[in-house]
């Protein structure tokens, strides 16, 4: 079978939008041009790759084992050409990967920062995620690496982790709010409030529900972007959750307060964050990937004398 990148692009479109219109497009072809590649990959596959007799033109069987690997060998080719145009020029290159929501609030902005004032012509993409999401796209070789929580990548040979430093949490409210100006909150007084959290990391799940007295707790208001979940703490009664590296802390200083909660131990594991670095054991990482780990690993150390930082 001859291989046609070009061809492996038309199809990963067509599977993607499920319409030859919409996907010609997207790959700025004419419908008769885009149809003809279609053909021309299907004749050189020797079978049908699209079931025309769907509506959502499904792939067929071998189609599905086609676009399996032609996501690799497309991505695996923009990698190859990326990484040439990094050695050729790092400035020039473009790096693409992801990272969770608290790493979102501050540390990645910071490093970004730092980093595009380095090499100002390198181009960055980063998506804000979950652990789960951010591991299936690592898979799938749309990353090089990814910053979240690293619990569950550990004692994964398949991955390679390097820990960030720990950042302790904190419950927090707005000043105005009635557990403001109390020097310490019991478990019931703070649970009586509308919690605006994030429970997916497992050791603020577990924090949670020990505190609630409950199998399980569903907080109030749930969302993964941190910004959004302290907009509705400052704007209510609500309790909200903060990390010492979280940029809205700084922002909002004057504004928020740390609660002290009975019984919650300072030095408990479960109010520090569990961050790292993620990327595929095995896998050669190119040179931009490996820029933006060490000054995500600089602006880490840099940021680690605001670990006991208090509103």
């Amino acid at each position: 079978m001859h291989i046609d990148l070009r061809q492996l692009r038309h199809f990963i479109a067509l599977a993607e939008q499920r319409s030859f219109v919409a996907a010609a497009l997207t790959v700025n072809l004419s419908q008769s041009a885009f149809s003809r590649s279609i053909q021309a990959l299907e004749h050189s596959a020797g079978c049908q790759l699209v079931d025309r007799g769907r509506k959502d033109l499904a792939p067929t069987k071998q189609g599905q084992v086609l676009l399996e690997h032609a996501r690799r060998l497309v991505s695996g080719a923009q990698q190859l050409a990326n990484e040439i145009s990094q050695f050729n020029g790092l400035e020039a290159g473009e790096l693409r990967f992801g990272c969770g929501p608290a790493p979102a609030a501050g540390l990645i902005p910071r490093a970004i920062g730092s980093f595009i004032g380095r090499y100002p012509k390198a181009r960055v993409q980063f998506q804000v995620d979950d652990w789960q999401s951010l591991s299936k796209r690592l898979l799938s070789e749309e990353f090089e690496f990814f910053v979240a929580d690293t619990r569950h990548f550990e004692a994964n040979p398949d991955y390679q982790t390097y820990r960030l430093r720990p950042r302790k949490w904190h419950f927090c409210c707005r000043t105005g709010h009635p557990l403001a100006q109390l020097d310490s909150v019991s478990a019931a007084e703070l649970m009586s409030y509308p919690l605006a959290v994030t429970i997916r990391p497992p050791n603020l799940r577990k924090v949670i529900v020990d505190l609630s007295g409950r199998p399980d707790y569903i907080p109030n208001v749930e969302c993964e972007n941190g910004y959004s979940l302290l907009g509705v703490v400052l704007r209510s009664d609500a309790i909200g959750i903060v990390s010492a590296n979280n940029d809205v802390l700084r922002m909002a200083r004057g504004e928020l307060v740390c609660l002290k909660i009975d019984g919650l131990a300072e030095d408990l594991e479960e109010r520090y964050t569990r961050y790292g670095i993620v990327s595929r054991a095995g896998y050669r990482l190119s040179p931009l990937a490996e820029a933006m780990i060490e000054q995500i690993k600089a602006v880490d150390e840099e940021v680690c004398a605001l670990e006991n930082f208090a509103v």
